[in-house]
């Protein structure tokens, strides 16, 4: 009676990357055990708009049969890519059969950089039309929280979130554009980053939202978040230093006004303060001046995004879901009006860069929501005003960091009475993407979290150590 061989699904994209590099195992043997997961848990949770099972297991044959491995910091890693990104030989769906593009001719660069660094792209994950609102689903499926499936994983990256949580991909690939890397992952209890302005090349719709969006990652652990930010960002893998004693603001002031913060979300910024003590770090409460006025810049750029994408893709607007289609002609009035402006977003930037060193402040610590994930159903249907403000309701914190371009990252902490995870925010000046990770790195030593879903029991791990 021959053993078991342990399946690779579990394992982080660290420990694939070394072992496939080694000659430990194959490429073709670590997608073929993801592919088989996806297959038993992808029914229950729909994070994949599309499985690209023959075409991965295409790629990571090539990638076996290459003479050196040793350049290829993510060798045979399971990818997802969000289904706004452009994939050779897929259409981009944009969220739905409505807003689907032709068949991509061509890799866009970060997927290029990915696949470069040895990832195989193994499926395409869900996102709302025109990735809109915070919660995933469209007519064919509701994309489910695999910590618990009558929730939402959250959006737009939601389809990536939940794919990760639930052990079908190691790391995934998002884009966010008013936080929707960051809110799936504090609904899934992920490492998610959104890097700061001109770090990772940007290429989406028409201008990227106005440069609001950004190309991230979302990661069970820190290490693999790094490892696939710095392959985003055209950079050499480091491992992360400890950082120097540093000092962080606190606050759970909601940018969004009349929007009350949770007790959990309160409490899980007050464990990441004793954490941060207990690291031998300084901690003061101080709260970003977020003027009423940012939250009407934030509205109207939300809105605008949407006439712009429907713009440049030449949609026809009847055939979009009714919330899409008042949120693009709410942006077609601001637009009208004048009310998205260069200079507001450049004077916001620099406000919000002047708080770090009026304060003598290196980072700034908020909730990473305000409210549990709402439910999973069918919130495509439902009208544009119980989307735009379940969204605000529960997820307010993220938005003004992508008006300013700065990097942000969520990171677990602890979990919420109802068995969600809970998270926090760090936000830190231009330029401090490797500082977050760090930082979130030592939340990681002193905290760990579960790696995965609760309700997705891992195999034994083949890669031994972490």
């Amino acid at each position: 009676m021959s053993e078991s061989v342990p399946s690779w699904v579990g394992a982080s994209a660290r420990q694939i990357a070394r072992a496939v590099r080694r000659g430990d195992t194959t490429a073709t043997r670590v997608v073929a055990d993801h592919l088989d997961h996806i297959a038993i848990a992808d029914p229950v949770v729909s994070a994949f708009r599309t499985v690209r099972a023959g075409a991965a297991i295409v790629e990571a044959e090539e990638v076996d049969v290459l003479e050196d491995l040793s350049s290829l910091p993510l060798a045979g890693v399971p990818i997802a890519i969000k289904e706004n990104t452009a994939i050779a030989g897929s259409p981009i769906w944009n969220g739905s059969a409505a807003a689907r593009t032709p068949v991509a001719a061509e890799d866009h660069e970060v997927v290029r950089r990915l696949r470069g660094a040895g990832a195989v792209a193994v499926g395409i994950t869900r996102m709302p039309e025109l990735a809109l609102f915070g919660m995933t689903d469209d007519e064919t499926a509701v994309t489910r929280n695999p910590w618990r499936t009558d929730r939402t994983p959250g959006g737009s990256s939601g389809g990536a979130a939940a794919a990760v949580a639930s052990g079908m991909v190691p790391v995934a690939h998002g884009t966010d554009g008013l936080g929707s890397i960051r809110i799936p992952a504090a609904c899934c209890g992920l490492v998610g980053l959104k890097p700061g302005s001109d770090v990772v090349p940007r290429e989406l719709g028409v201008d990227g939202w106005f440069g609001l969006t950004e190309h991230g990652v979302l990661a069970t652990s820190v290490a693999d978040a790094a490892l696939v930010f710095a392959v985003l960002a055209g950079r050499n893998p480091e491992k992360l230093v400890e950082p120097a004693r540093l000092k962080f603001a606190v606050s759970t002031r909601s940018p969004v006004t009349g929007i009350r913060t949770d007790e959990p979300n309160r409490e899980a910024v007050a464990t990441a303060s004793k954490l941060l003590v207990g690291a031998g770090h300084d901690v003061t409460s101080v709260d970003p001046v977020y003027p009423v006025s940012l939250g009407l810049k934030g509205m109207a750029h939300w809105f605008a995004a949407a006439a712009g994408d429907v713009e440049f893709d030449a949609l026809d607007r009847a055939a979009l879901q009714p919330r899409s289609r008042r949120h693009a002609a709410l942006g077609d009035w601001v637009n009208r009006r004048g009310y998205v402006r260069q200079a507001d977003r450049d004077a916001w930037r620099q406000r919000s860069i002047d708080f770090f060193t009026d304060h003598g402040v290196d980072v700034l610590v908020t909730p990473a929501l305000a409210a549990a994930p709402p439910a999973a159903e069918q919130w495509s249907a439902r009208s544009w005003r119980a989307n735009t403000m379940t969204s605000l309701r529960y997820a307010p914190y993220a938005a003004p960091w992508n008006l300013a371009g700065l990097p942000a990252l969520v990171v677990p902490v602890g979990m919420r009475p109802d068995g969600l995870p809970l998270g926090v925010q760090l936000v830190g000046p231009p330029g401090s993407e490797t500082l977050l990770l760090a930082i979130a790195g030592q939340f990681e030593l002193a905290a760990p979290w579960p790696r995965y879903a609760r309700s997705w029991p891992r195999v034994e791990d083949p890669a031994g150590t972490a």
